[in-house]
């Protein structure tokens, strides 16, 4: 009968092959770690990590002062104010923002007196005629009447 073969697979040793690694390390990513030396000198010499001691060694101090500070009732309110910003231009189409930055820009530029002269009264209503003007003062009516909707259903005073 045949007998088997033995096989011996000698110890695999895991802190042999981490050290020879290592040891190849510096040649394989010789850039990488001139880079992230470049970087850990550029963070001392600005002192950060002199804060960052400072602030693990302060530890709950720091948590404890941030805390505090976001429980004010006007922390919580820029708070709930910046989430609503956040959605309220979500919501706003690019394209229509576009439109609006353009048109800022064109009326306010630095380029152009800032200050326009009033026009005068039939002036002004001869501005009417244009689509244009037109459009835009009914955007601003829908907006200011959607406005006032809002504040009414929030029961807000206001002039009647």
């Amino acid at each position: 009968m045949a007998q088997p073969i033995a096989l011996e697979i000698p110890p695999r040793d895991a802190r042999k092959e981490l050290l020879a690694r290592l040891e190849n390390a510096p040649a394989e990513y010789a850039e990488a770690l001139l880079d992230s030396y470049e970087l850990l000198q550029q963070l001392h010499e600005a002192r950060v990590f002199e804060v960052l001691r400072g602030v693990l060694s302060a530890g709950d101090t720091v948590v404890e002062t941030a805390v505090s500070a976001t429980q004010t009732p006007e922390a919580i309110r820029a708070l709930r104010n910046a989430i609503i910003l956040g959605k309220m231009l979500g919501s706003i189409n690019p394209e229509l923002m576009q439109c609006y930055a353009t048109a800022v820009g064109e009326t306010l530029s630095s380029e152009r007196r800032p200050v326009i002269d009033p026009p005068g009264l039939l002036a002004l209503l001869g501005q009417f005629r244009r689509k244009e003007l037109r459009r835009s003062v009914a955007l601003i009516n829908r907006f200011l009447e959607s406005l006032g909707n809002q504040l009414k259903m929030k029961g807000t005073p206001g002039p009647n």
